[in-house]
This record gives C-alpha cells, structure tokens and sequence, in this order.
C-alpha cells in the first residue's frame, strides 16, 4: 500500500508525542490503546488499529521500568504492531508478536539517551546551584528533543520501507513460525495480566478475582450480554469495590470509636 507525505509526517508526529509523553507522567497518551487508535485513523484503518493497540496493550500492562532497567518500549512495539497489521494485513495478535523486535529497539534507545544525559546532569547540578532555571529548561528540551527524534526515525523508516522491506521479510517467514508469532502473541496478553497480578495481588483479594473470572465466562456465554461484556463487569466491579470501602471505612470507625476511653475532662 502506498502512503503519501502527509500520513508519514503524522506517524513521526505521533510517535514524537508518544515517546516524550511516556515520561511526563501526566497523560496516556504512549499507551498502546491510545496509539493504535491514532495510527489507524492516519493509515484509514481506525478498526484494526483499535484491536492492534487493545492487544498490545493487555500484553504491556504490566512492564514497568525498575530503576535503570527498561522494558521493551510499548511506545515502539505499539505503533509499529498497528503499522505492520495496516500495511501488510497481519492478524492483530500475529502483528503484536512481530513487533517485539521494535519495541526492542525502543528499549536500547531509551537506554542510549539515558546513558547520553547521564554526564550532562553535573551540569544541571550546576544550573541548580546558580538557580539558572533557563539552562536547566533547555536540558530537559534537548532530552526530549532527542528521544523524540529517534523514536520518530525508527518508526518511520519501518514505516517507509514497510511496503517493499516488510512484504519480502513476511513473505519470508514460513507458515508454521507465522501460525507461532499468532500464538505467541495471543498469549501474551495473559503474560502482561499475570506479571501485573505478582505485584499487586493480595491473598484476601483471591476471592475477588475468581468471582470476576466466573462473572466475565457467564457474561461472554450469552451473546445478547457479550458486546457490553466490559461495560457490566465494569460496573459489578465498581458496586462491589464500593461496598468494601464503606464496610472498610465503618469497621475503621467502629474500632477507633471502641478505643475511645475518655481524657482527663471525663473524670478517668
């Protein structure tokens, strides 16, 4: 498929934004969800980007950097996931698995950088101590400046050579590995919950889990229930998450209350 100027001048835009937006700390707009969509809209695919950019994103859910260690990049891997699904008319899940190689790249860039700027921040210590706000802007402005810049070319020159380079390194893959990629990254959404699940799972909340896990089987069994499947489980979620906090909240009260002996006013 053949792409004109302007939809490769947004595809770098977007992962411009997308790469400086992954440390800010205050949107979302690099997750994959977010990205996909976007990609989709520029490449005329809005559908396909959406399912790239969701499956994408249940396998990343739960990567996250600890201390200089960075995950494959899901700023990358998502956009170059929804890219090669447009452009070559991969499966979404076969898309997600091809990808990882970018999403590699991503990763060793974001190292690059870090490791770059690791001698400038002496100079940024200086800036401090001369309460030069001015040269420490422009620190942080080179920063993002370059992450920008490389994630942006990367994407891009996939993106370009993407018809021609793409087509002949599909092509090349042999049926049973592609028929592997699809799998493979079908199963790694299950990875990204499971990783997330190790962190933040407690032993009291197992019950809720498997209640969840029970709820979502009967409501995707029933096909007038399965379009808003997320929609209810949302809401059953949230009903009973309430509920704890309240029966949390009054127990909290109730104890405190029950410890309350009185001061030196009452007479004890």
């Amino acid at each position: 498929m053949d792409y004109n100027f302007i939809q490769i001048l947004l595809v770098f835009l977007v992962t411009f934004i997308a790469a400086i937006d992954q440390f800010s700390f205050l949107e979302s707009l690099y997750q994959p969800i977010v990205t996909g969509m976007v990609i989709g809209l520029i490449l005329g695919d809005l559908q396909t980007g959406l399912i790239v950019g969701g499956t994408y994103q249940l396998m990343t859910i739960g990567n996250m950097p600890v201390g200089g260690a960075q995950p494959p990049n899901a700023v990358i891997g998502g956009i170059m996931a929804a890219i090669l699904s447009i452009t070559l008319k991969l499966e979404p899940t076969a898309a997600v698995a091809t990808a990882i190689p970018f999403s590699l790249l991503g990763q060793y860039a974001v190292t690059l950088i870090f490791s770059a700027m690791s001698p400038v921040m002496s100079v940024a210590d200086n800036y401090a101590h001369d309460a030069n706000t001015k040269g420490i802007d422009r620190i942080n402005y080179l920063a993002m400046a370059a992450i920008g810049a490389i994630f942006g070319l990367i994407v891009v020159l996939f993106f370009i050579g993407g018809a021609t380079f793409g087509e002949q390194v599909v092509s090349a893959i042999p049926e049973w590995l592609m028929k592997g990629l699809s799998a493979a990254g079908g199963m790694m959404r299950y990875v990204g919950f499971a990783i997330l699940l190790k962190v933040m799972v407690s032993r009291d909340m197992w019950g809720f889990y498997f209640m969840g896990f029970g709820l979502a089987t009967i409501v995707m069994a029933a096909p007038s229930l399965s379009g808003p499947a997320l929609i209810i489980l949302a809401f059953i979620g949230f009903a009973l998450a309430f509920w704890d906090y309240q029966i949390q909240s009054k127990f909290k009260t109730a104890t405190a209350n029950a410890n309350d002996f009185g001061g030196d006013e009452d007479g004890i």
